[in-house]
């Protein structure tokens, strides 16, 4: 762990930003509820939701575009010429686990289920013996959408008992397609049952809903844990951690008198699933935003390719901290620990996008914050993990640097963070907004 020396110029946030994270996670159990907390926060603070189908003007001020459970928001400051780059901090907004099939509704020996796929990479174990909720977004007949939470115990994914698999604590293993049904009633099931179900829950009529994106999620609070509470349990923190520190510092930025670029927030989805989607980080929403942004200030071509020449993205996920009972499974030379800092991710392979440049404007932002920070490696004898950070660079142009959280637990039903980290990132990303 390195400390950072330098008197902080920019450290707005405390422990109160940990317990924001925690009321964040509470409210964001799908990718489309994040961005709708993301945006109920923006409005607060004076941004402006544009319509991707509307002219945009050049004005300064806060402004942000929805797309499905993506968000991207940006700040112009008074005065800036055309050309002026961008600081942009990068992030995604799904996670892994349950979500609801095209026909859920069937039943085996009694018990009424709910048909789920797999997304991502979950830790399947953890879903084992949960209290799940159900939530997402329902799309109507006349076109339009409605967010959709059912925060109750509802659906359990129930484990075989001991007695019945005397081998289980030997070695776990679960079939993705039979193992991970969820039950949800007794009976027998009945072709759209559980959407009509949705209808009701949602207040809407019967029949009105004609498509959905639903997933189960657990309904189980965030929580502070450990001896001095120095510990922060809950889910989806891979990686709703970073989007929820990116919005309170683009926020803290945009009140900044010192801003010299014009920061931004781009938050995707379906980064857990390689991120080619409209929505994605290998799709054009971003690119657009930024044409966009510069053509609205009268912006050319040139004025484009000199502004994305000079930015800066700071591509932010979890990462792993050692864990204390498999440090074998980590670079013996890098062991990033939870409460030590941001960390930056480093593949000379181009897993991660971080290079010597790259790493100069972190520890460049770490220490106008004033946070300590830290360094991770794969081991060599492991395959390393990517994130959105080479795609960002290689699709748009743009120096770009991987860093994040060192958490326990990744792609568990419930991760685990340290309680100072959420502002040490923060602060951090502050930090590299002002620039």
């Amino acid at each position: 762990m390195t400390t950072s020396t330098a008197a902080p110029a920019s450290a707005p946030f405390d422990r109160a930003h940990t317990d924001d994270l925690l009321t964040f996670l509470a409210a964001s159990p799908t990718p489309y509820h994040a961005v709708a907390e993301a945006a109920r926060r923006l409005d607060g603070a004076g941004f402006r939701q544009l319509a991707e189908e509307a002219a945009w003007e050049g004005t300064p001020g806060g402004k942000y575009v929805l797309r499905g459970g993506a968000l991207v928001a940006w700040y112009v400051p008074e005065g800036v010429e055309a050309h002026t780059p961008f600081r942009i901090v990068g992030a995604h907004t799904d996670s892994p686990g349950l979500r609801v099939k095209p026909q859920p509704d069937f039943s085996a020996h009694g018990f009424r289920q709910v048909a789920v796929e797999l997304y991502g990479g979950p830790l399947l174990n953890s879903w084992l013996d949960r209290d799940l909720g159900l939530a997402g977004r329902l799309s109507l007949r006349d076109g339009s959408t409605k967010l959709l939470t059912v925060d109750r115990p509802l659906l359990r994914v129930p484990q075989l008992a001991v007695h019945l698999d005397r081998g289980v604590n030997e070695g776990l293993k679960l079939d993705r397609q039979r193992h991970l049904q969820p039950v949800w009633g007794l009976g027998e099931a009945h072709e759209g049952e559980l959407i009509a179900f949705a209808e009701r829950e949602a207040g809407l009529e019967e029949g009105s809903v004609t498509g959905w994106d639903l997933l189960a999620y657990p309904v189980e609070a965030p929580a502070y844990l450990g001896r001095e509470n120095e510990f922060v349990a809950g889910p989806r923190m891979d990686n709703l951690f970073s989007v929820h520190s990116g919005v309170a510092a683009l926020i803290a930025a945009s009140r900044s008198g010192e801003l010299s670029s014009i920061p931004v927030l781009a938050a995707f989805d379906h980064e857990e699933t390689g991120s080619q989607s409209d929505t994605g980080a290998d799709g054009p929403l971003l690119g657009n935003v930024v044409k966009r942004s510069v053509a609205s200030r009268g912006g050319s071509y040139e004025d484009r390719a000199r502004a994305l020449a000079s930015s800066v993205s700071l591509s932010s996920d979890t990462g792993h901290a050692v864990h204390p009972n498999y440090a074998e499974k980590h670079d013996p030379t890098h062991h990033p620990r939870i409460n030590g800092g941001p960390i930056l991710k480093v593949n000379v392979n181009n897993r991660y996008a971080t290079d010597g440049a790259g790493r100069s404007v972190f520890v460049a932002a770490a220490e106008r914050a004033g946070t300590p920070y830290q360094s991770f490696v794969s081991n060599n004898s492991m395959p390393c993990g990517t994130t959105i950070g080479p795609i960002t660079a290689a699709r748009h142009g743009i120096k770009t640097v991987d860093i994040g959280v060192a958490i326990l637990s990744m792609h568990s039903v419930r991760e685990l963070c340290g309680d100072k980290d959420p502002y040490y990132l923060a602060n951090t990303l502050v930090a590299f907004l002002e620039g």
